[in-house]
């Protein structure tokens, strides 16, 4: 029996197949709703297995949560800004590559990322563009570009859509894309580049109508808001929001060509876990384009796997922020940790650009 076993062990290493059965269950942390019930019932087809997902709202949580000693997860879906705490404080096992033969299909453009290199602990599943959703329609008839940050951050502009415009409530996010309007690189500013774009922040901020980070979605889709610094997965909903509801006007999405920040939220698998075989499987498995790209359709995420796009809904296909040129790809920016130094001037000077008018 022992030497069956073995053997079995290591066919599934070679191979990247996982010895499994109806009473073997793989353990989830997930984000709520980013998995369709499909798809998981799909896996448990697949594995023979049983699959039981926790939920989490925000990384901060889940960080909590295993730092304090939380056991019987055996997958987390980290973003790339916590994945370096995560592994210096132990929470993370190193993935072993032989049993993800489906990593051939991430596009490079998506690989080996500073917060990860090599891939050593994480796998990107679910990509989100900081950048500008708009109504097309409004933007069209003022002759405003969404392509450009001028649109949140030019005065020139903003008088013609003054009030209809908001802002993440983000230090971070804000100061990235002010960054990016001034032709400069977030992961390489200087003390001085980062005073520039304070200053061009609080020149603009008379003009906002808020900082949100929740309801710009719904203020989009009904039109009370023409212009907004988000999320394209927000914008996606806002976009389904308006068209479903059969407003007047659509909502666009686009990239910036001073560049974007893109945020990462990966595949793991916790230092606890108790069936590291069925989470490499499941990554596999999600590694594969069909089942990638039911992400996309579901939540409009840019997609890392090259193999998905042909599975997009159609009209999905020719969106350039859920499906961008590998030329587009390599123009986006994936922000460093911050260093404890950098994190206090941020806050500086995030209060000053809070408190003035």
């Amino acid at each position: 029996m022992k030497k069956l076993q073995k053997l079995m062990l290591a066919l599934s290493l070679s191979s990247g197949l996982v010895w499994a059965g109806p009473n073997d269950v793989l353990h989830i942390y997930n984000w709520s709703g980013s998995l369709s019930d499909n798809i998981v019932r799909q896996f448990e087809k697949r594995c023979d297995c049983k699959v039981v997902q926790d939920y989490y709202g925000d990384n901060e949580e889940m960080l909590a949560k295993l730092a304090a000693g939380a056991k019987g997860y055996d997958m987390v879906f980290p973003s790339s800004f916590v994945v370096q705490a995560m592994t210096k404080q132990k929470l993370l096992q190193p993935l072993d590559h032989r049993q993800i033969p489906n990593l051939k299909n991430v596009a490079p453009a998506y690989l080996s990322q500073s917060y990860d290199p090599g891939n050593r602990y994480t796998i990107p599943t679910v990509l989100s563009l900081t950048s500008v959703g708009y109504n097309a329609e409004k933007l069209q008839k003022l002759g405003v570009d969404p392509g450009s940050w001028s649109v949140i951050f030019d005065p020139n502009v903003l008088r013609k859509i003054k009030g209809k415009v908001t802002v993440l409530d983000s230090s971070r996010e804000v100061f990235a894309a002010a960054l990016f309007y001034l032709g400069k690189d977030p992961n390489k500013a200087t003390d001085a580049d980062m005073r520039a774009a304070r200053d061009v922040i609080k020149k603009a901020k008379p003009y906002w109508a808020a900082f949100s980070n929740a309801s710009y979605l719904k203020q989009l889709a009904v039109g009370n808001i023409w212009a907004a610094l988000g999320y394209s997965t927000e914008f996606f909903q806002a976009s389904e929001d308006a068209r479903l509801t059969k407003r007047p006007f659509h909502i666009g999405n686009v990239p910036q060509r001073e560049g974007n920040e893109i945020g990462v939220d990966t595949m793991a698998i916790t230092a606890s876990a108790k069936r590291p075989d069925l989470a490499h499987q499941f990554i596999n498995f999600m590694l594969d384009g069909k089942n990638a790209a039911q992400l996309t359709n579901l939540n409009g995420a840019t997609n890392p796997v090259s193999t998905a796009s042909a599975y997009f809904r159609a009209d999905l296909k020719a969106n350039p922020v859920i499906n961008p040129t590998a030329e587009q790809a390599k123009t986006w920016t994936v922000l460093r940790e911050l260093t404890p130094a950098e994190r206090r001037a941020l806050a500086r000077m995030w209060t000053e650009v809070k408190v003035s008018r």
